[in-house]
């Protein structure tokens, strides 16, 4: 199966949510897991958002993040650049990555675009785990992360909405997913 990257977003929103064009990346996180879905490595950084630095209750309440953690971090431009050096040494293993949907590739494409960043990422299959796992599972419909750990009879490890362990837990899901 080789290595493969498991990366899940934080990003501003309000109660109701907010249509992509008016989120922003607030944390990033990834794991980096072998085949076994054991990991390897992993990254995480808060995100300074520029176009609405207030960051609402709602968005507070869900994510466990303060507007101190936004406050004191870098922009995505150069937290972007720090992912990309933390993945340089893993790249030539690296079959692909994932996320749970497909949101977190669209809000990453989109902040790319939006700030003119380049992603090795781009290069790279990118596999919606929640499609795979309904599909792997003969599911009517894809379910949530918590529900499909549920039904994979493992439990959810950690505080949710949190970029680092939803990308763990989602990473859990792996195996049972990609093993064949």
């Amino acid at each position: 199966m080789g290595q493969w990257l498991v990366i899940d977003l934080e990003a501003t929103t309000e109660e109701g949510g907010w249509p992509i064009e008016h989120m922003e990346i607030i944390e990033i996180g990834a794991s980096l897991v072998g085949s076994s879905g054991h990991e390897i490595d992993h990254f995480q950084r808060f995100v300074r958002p520029l176009r609405r630095p207030n960051l609402t209750r709602f968005c507070r309440e869900l994510t466990h993040i303060s507007q101190a953690d936004v406050d004191s971090a870098q922009a995505l431009s150069t937290v972007w650049l720090q992912f990309e050096r933390w993945i340089e040494p893993h790249r030539p293993r690296l079959q692909g990555w994932c996320s749970w949907g497909d949101y977190d590739r669209q809000q990453l494409l989109q902040d790319w675009q939006r700030n003119g960043l380049a992603s090795h990422l781009q290069t790279l299959p990118h596999v919606n785990l929640k499609q795979r796992f309904a599909k792997e599972r003969q599911l009517a419909r894809p379910v949530g992360l918590n529900a499909a750990l549920q039904l994979a009879g493992i439990g959810f490890s950690g505080q949710q909405h949190r970029a680092l362990t939803d990308a763990r837990n989602t990473a859990r899901l792996l195996p049972l997913v990609m093993g064949k």
